[in-house]
C-alpha cells in the first residue's frame, strides 16, 4: 500500500503531490487551518511508496488504483482532491470512475492530452533518467521556478529530494503522463467539480494557452474556476503558498481572497 498520513477531522479531502515530489510539498501551506480531515498520499516510486507495477505499459490508471486502495483501507467514500501537477492527473482520473469524488483542484497541472512534441518530451525524460538522473533534476527543477534568484533553497531541498526516486519510477511517471488521455469534456459536462490554479509565470503552460482551454468549458464562469496568480510559476505552493491557501478556503470554505476579482470573499 501507499505511504499515507492523515491528518484533521471533518470531510475528506485528499492532497496528492507532483512528479519529483513527496509529501513534503504540502509542509509549505499552513493546512491546518482547513477544518477537514486531509489525506496526504505518496505516489507510486516517490517519497516513501514504493513502485510495484512492473509491466512494460507505464499508466496513470495504476496509480489510480494505487491511490483508491488507501481510500477503500480508510472507508472514505465522498472526498475532494487537490493536485499538483502529476497529482491532478491522477485526480482527474478518480473523478471519472469514483461517484465519490466531489471538487477537484488542478494545482499548476491541466487537463488535456499531451502534444506530439510534449510525448516526445517525456520519452526523452524516460530515457535520459537512466543515463543522466542528476544532469536532469538539476535542469529541471529549477526551470519549475518563475524566479529562479529567489527560491535558491527550496530549490536545492527538492534536489535531494528528487535524487532519491529512482530511475525506474522516474521513466514510468513520465512515459505513464506521456498517455493520459483529455479530460475536456468530463470537465465541460460538470464544471462546478473543477478549479484550477495557474501561475502566470510557469514555463510549462502559458497563461494565453491556458485561458484558451478553459474559456469554452467555464464561459462566463472562468473567473470562478480559473485563478492566474500573477507572481508564481509552476511551484505556486512555495512560490504564493499564502495566496494558495487563500485560494483553497474560497473553494473548500466558500471565505478567502480571489486574486482574478481583486475582491475579498
Amino acid at each position: 500500500m501507499l505511504n499515507f498520513s492523515v491528518s484533521g477531522e471533518g470531510s475528506a479531502i485528499v492532497f496528492l503531490h507532483g512528479f519529483l515530489e513527496s509529501n513534503s510539498m504540502w509542509d509549505y501551506l499552513a493546512l491546518e487551518k482547513l477544518n477537514f480531515q486531509k489525506i496526504f498520499i505518496e505516489l507510486p516510486g516517490h517519497g516513501q511508496s514504493t513502485l510495484t507495477d512492473d509491466s512494460e505499459n507505464p499508466s496513470l490508471n495504476f496509480y489510480a488504483n494505487e491511490v483508491q486502495e488507501v481510500l477503500s483501507f480508510l472507508k472514505i467514500e465522498k472526498f475532494s482532491i487537490v493536485g499538483h501537477s502529476l497529482g491532478a492527473y491522477v485526480a482527474l482520473i478518480l473523478k471519472e470512475y469514483n461517484l465519490g469524488c466531489q471538487k477537484v483542484v488542478l494545482l499548476n497541472s491541466n487537463f488535456w492530452a499531451d502534444n506530439e512534441q510534449k510525448k516526445k518530451d517525456r520519452l526523452r525524460v524516460a530515457e535520459i533518467a537512466f543515463k543522466a538522473k542528476k544532469v536532469f533534476i538539476n535542469e529541471a527543477i529549477p526551470n519549475l521556478f518563475g524566479k529562479v534568484e529567489l527560491f535558491r533553497n527550496e530549490i536545492e531541498a527538492l534536489k535531494e529530494e528528487a535524487m532519491k526516486i529512482e530511475p525506474e519510477s522516474i521513466a514510468y511517471a513520465a512515459l505513464a503522463m506521456r498517455q493520459r488521455k483529455d479530460y475536456s469534456h468530463m470537465i465541460a459536462e460538470n464544471p462546478s467539480d473543477f478549479f484550477i490554479i495557474h501561475g502566470a509565470l510557469d514555463r510549462l503552460v502559458t497563461t494565453e494557452f491556458f485561458k484558451e482551454q478553459t474559456k469554452l468549458i467555464f464561459k462566463e464562469q472562468l473567473a470562478n474556476h480559473l485563478f492566474i496568480i500573477n507572481e508564481a510559476g509552476h511551484m505556486a505552493h512555495i512560490e504564493a503558498s499564502e495566496i494558495v491557501m487563500n485560494l483553497l478556503k474560497l473553494i473548500f470554505c466558500k471565505v478567502g481572497f480571489n486574486p482574478n476579482s481583486q475582491k475579498a470573499y
